[in-house]
């Protein structure tokens, strides 16, 4: 077997207790949302970081949600992840952590607790991490809401953003992500009794029918732009014309334009029953992540790749959004996928390749070294 290079036999030296540690990560709960949850999972978290860093951990709480900050004086890279998963409280019972061969899954495994411990295991790969700042936030699978300002205010005051989110299934870095907006559209009608007087009624769940194959209208396969109606709800009681209704709508494109265009679109739409009313709620949520701002990083990541004996990785083009896209979208350079090798995510398949992950954290190891060794 040839020779690994020092840092990634230092690295797989760590592998049997990174594994331990993404077991006690995955077990560790931290559904959306839920406050409990996420604080002792913060817990957690924070005491790896506090130990690899050698510096206290600044808890940033946003409507009682712990975001963990390790601000450096001079910001030369961002660490940048988030430690809350999609999974509700409970699933770990009924889908433990299990390693199966080369194999680990669990609730959140791969999307990203399996990247926090690659990152914490390359920060303590290196001789320096004073110039290095670390946010692990907790509401990004639910929109970042309460963490889109510390993020971007972060990111704003660093030299580069490395994005320990998955990779995909080859190992590739993510070099694009498409933008989003989400939307909720709602519908007020009438209400009256079903079955005596509904033509007394103005159905809203009828109003939002019509709505629901306008939008699917605004969708563009050239540009693959997607529009797709979600979540629907309408009605009280089986036996009354609904007077209200609602539709979520999730939109998804590569380009600006083409989340504008999609917005003016759906924000002139108009109510299609006589007597009804359609509001709309909601807009672009975030732009994409395009190439120009994480190409440059990519080709320092290949040639860290290359000092430690790695092949170097791809760049991936990849539909679903994260953090990156608010990072990338102020022009700062930023890396994506930087996280754990695998795939299945937000799928109860889930699965991390649990021996690539020595190497993931050597890789990131050796490109935050060459960034903290480039000139700006």
């Amino acid at each position: 077997m040839r020779t690994l290079s020092p840092m990634r036999w230092a690295a797989h030296e760590d592998g049997a207790k990174m594994v331990d540690r993404l077991g006690e990560l995955v077990s560790c709960e931290s559904p959306p949302g839920s406050i409990p949850h996420l604080r002792a999972c913060a817990d957690l978290v924070a005491g790896w970081g506090e130990a690899v860093l050698g510096r206290p951990v600044r808890r940033v709480v946003r409507d009682g949600l712990p975001h963990l900050l390790w601000a450096a004086r001079d910001q030369r890279v961002l660490l940048l992840g988030h430690f809350d998963t999609v999974w509700p409280a409970g699933t770990i019972r009924q889908w433990p952590f299990t390693v199966d061969g080369d194999r680990a899954t669990g609730p959140g495994a791969y999307d990203m607790k399996a990247g926090i411990v690659q990152m914490f295991t390359a920060l303590g790969l290196l001789a320096d991490t004073s110039r290095v700042g670390v946010l692990l936030t907790c509401d990004e699978e639910s929109g970042s809401v309460t963490s889109r300002e510390l993020i971007e205010r972060q990111a704003l005051r660093s030299g580069a953003v490395l994005v320990c989110e998955a990779s995909d299934p080859t190992g590739a870095l993510k070099v694009a992500r498409k933008g989003g907006s989400l939307y909720r559209l709602t519908a007020v009608g009438r209400a009256a009794h079903a079955g005596v007087e509904p033509q007394r009624g103005v159905n809203a769940t009828v109003e939002v029918a019509h709505q629901v194959l306008t939008v699917q209208s605004f969708a563009s396969p050239a540009e693959e732009t997607s529009v797709t109606p979600t979540v629907l709800a309408g009605g009280t009681t089986t036996n009354t014309v609904p007077e209200s209704a609602t539709l979520c709508v999730d939109v998804r494109a590569w380009t600006r334009d083409e989340l504008e265009r999609v917005d003016l679109e759906i924000r002139g739409m108009t109510a299609r029953l006589p007597g009804a009313v359609l509001s709309v709620g909601g807009g672009i949520n975030r732009h994409p992540l395009t190439p120009e701002v994480a190409l440059p990083l990519l080709a320092v990541a290949r040639a860290a790749a290359e000092d430690i004996g790695l092949p170097p990785p791809d760049g991936a083009h990849v539909p679903g959004a994260s953090d990156a896209n608010f990072t990338g979208a102020l022009g700062v350079p930023t890396l994506d996928g930087l996280g754990a090798v695998g795939g299945g995510a937000h799928a109860r398949g889930e699965y991390v390749e649990v021996g690539t992950m020595p190497d993931r954290a050597a890789l990131l190891a050796a490109l935050v070294g060459r960034l903290l060794t480039t000139p700006s």
